[in-house]
C-alpha cells in the first residue's frame, strides 16, 4: 500500500494544528480537531492550484472544511477560554487532567491521522487527477456537507441563547426539537457529505482509508451523544419536564426512534461499580 504525498502533507499539516492538545489535552479533540480541518482544507485548496488543478466545486468543498473548521475550533476555544461554567464542568469530570507524556503523543498521532482519514475523499480527488472532471457525486456531497455545516452552526447558536435564558435546563426548542444533538448530526452530516464525494473517485485500499475516518467520527458522535445523554440525567432527570421530552425525541436522528442510550438505572450501578473500585484501591 503506498500513500501519495499529498497524504503525507495533509498528515503533517494535521499534527501542526492538533498539537495544541499538548496545552490541554482535551484539545486534541476539540479545538485542534476544528483547527486541522480547517488546515487540510486550505493545504489542499493550494496543492491543487499549485498542480494547476482547478475546479470551483473543488474550490467549495475546500472552503466548506476551511469555515467548518474555524467555526467549530473557533467556538469551541471561546468556550474552553472564556466559558467560566464550562471549564468548572471539564474540571470536575478530569478533563483538564495531565497525562502522561507517551499517552499524549499517541492521542496526538492518532488524532493527526483520524482528521486525515475523514478527509481522504477530497485529498485523494486531487492525487487521482479528478479535480476537473467531478461527478454527480461530488456535487450530492457538496450539498450534504453545505447542510451539516449550517446545521451544527445554527444549533451550537441555538444551544448557548437557551442555555443564557435557562442554565438549568438543556436546549429543547429550534433544531433541538427535531432530535436532542442536532450539532451532532450536523457533524455527522458534514463527513457523510466529504465521504459521499469520494463515490466514482476513490479506488481500490483508498476506500478503505475513507471507510476508517468516517466510521470513526460517526462512532465518536454516537459515543458523544451517550455522555451528553448521561450529564443530562444527572442534570436534568429529575425534572418532569426533561423527561417529557427525553422520551419523545430521539437522541441523534431524527424520525427514527431511538430515544435512549442509556438508563439512570445503568448509570447508578456504573458508578457504584467505580465507586468499590476506587475504594478497594484506597485498602491496598
Amino acid at each position: 500500500m503506498v500513500f501519495p504525498a499529498y497524504i503525507w502533507i495533509v498528515f503533517a499539516v494535521s499534527l501542526v494544528f492538533c498539537c495544541m492538545g499538548f496545552y490541554s489535552f482535551v484539545w486534541f479533540m476539540s479545538v485542534g480537531y476544528g483547527m486541522s480541518s480547517a488546515a487540510i482544507g486550505a493545504a489542499m485548496i493550494i496543492l491543487a492550484l499549485t498542480k494547476g488543478q482547478f475546479n470551483v466545486f473543488y474550490l467549495i468543498q475546500g472552503l466548506l472544511l476551511v469555515v467548518y473548521g474555524i467555526r467549530l475550533g473557533g467556538f469551541l476555544l471561546i468556550r474552553n477560554l472564556k466559558n467560566e461554567k464550562y471549564k468548572a464542568k471539564l474540571k470536575d469530570i478530569g478533563g483538564e487532567a495531565r497525562v502522561p507524556f507517551f499517552v499524549a503523543v499517541f492521542m496526538w498521532l492518532y488524532c493527526g491521522a483520524l482528521y486525515v482519514c475523514e478527509a481522504a475523499p477530497f485529498v485523494y480527488r486531487l492525487a487521482n487527477d479528478a479535480v476537473e472532471t467531478p461527478n454527480a457525486a461530488m456535487y450530492i456531497g457538496l450539498v450534504i456537507s453545505l447542510i451539516g455545516v449550517v446545521m451544527e452552526a445554527v444549533a451550537d447558536k441555538q444551544k448557548s441563547k437557551e442555555k443564557e435564558l435557562n442554565p438549568n435546563m438543556p436546549a429543547m426548542h429550534g433544531l433541538f426539537k427535531m432530535c436532542r444533538c442536532p450539532n451532532y448530526l450536523g457533524e455527522i452530516l458534514f463527513w457523510t457529505g466529504i465521504f459521499v464525494s469520494g463515490f466514482g473517485m476513490l479506488q481500490g485500499w483508498q476506500w478503505l482509508v475513507a471507510l476508517l475516518g468516517y466510521v470513526q467520527i460517526v462512532y465518536i458522535m454516537f459515543a458523544g451523544a451517550k455522555r451528553l445523554e448521561k450529564r443530562h440525567i444527572k442534570n436534568y432527570g429529575d425534572k418532569p419536564e426533561y423527561n417529557a421530552y427525553a422520551d419523545s425525541t430521539p437522541i441523534l436522528i431524527p424520525l427514527i426512534p431511538y430515544y435512549h442510550t442509556t438508563t439512570p438505572e445503568k448509570i447508578a450501578a456504573e458508578e457504584a461499580k467505580k465507586a468499590a473500585k476506587k475504594a478497594a484501591k484506597s485498602k491496598k
